[in-house]
């Protein structure tokens, strides 16, 4: 992969790295269900020092199912949100796939909180499926 970036819906937040992702997956969490605004969220997830980001972004924290605090990110102006980054991966930055600027080559692989998934929603596609969070590799 040459590059990801992408932005905000309004364009005044804006992000790229050349790192490979390390992990793209879904997840059905009660957290990102709200942030968004959907059954779950799509997420890719790439070394922290990697990612520069450009523009103005507003922090919302709360803690996750860790126990430890989340931090997610979004652009002031038109509410998107773009970046999330957990206590519980500090090395690791995840990247709002709905913010991608291509998504063509976005492949989930895994589902994680399952045990929170909308009981209609059935994605299939060979993904690795947990009922809480991923295992550590």
């Amino acid at each position: 992969m040459a590059q990801i970036s992408g932005g905000c819906l309004c364009g005044k937040v804006r992000y790229e790295t050349k790192a490979e992702p390390l992990f793209m997956g879904i997840c059905h969490c009660s957290s990102c269900q709200k942030q968004a605004g959907s059954a779950f969220g799509t997420s890719v997830a790439v070394p922290k020092q990697a990612l520069s980001i450009k523009g103005t972004v507003k922090t919302y924290a709360h803690k996750g199912g860790s126990g430890k605090v989340v931090n997610r990110r979004f652009c002031p102006d038109c509410g998107s949100p773009v970046i999330t980054e957990a206590e519980a991966l500090p090395d690791v930055v995840i990247i709002k796939a709905g913010t991608l600027d291509d998504t063509s080559w976005l492949k989930p692989t895994a589902e994680i909180f399952c045990e929170n998934a909308q009981p209609w929603v059935q994605l299939g596609g060979g993904m690795q499926r947990f009922p809480g969070n991923r295992p550590r590799d």
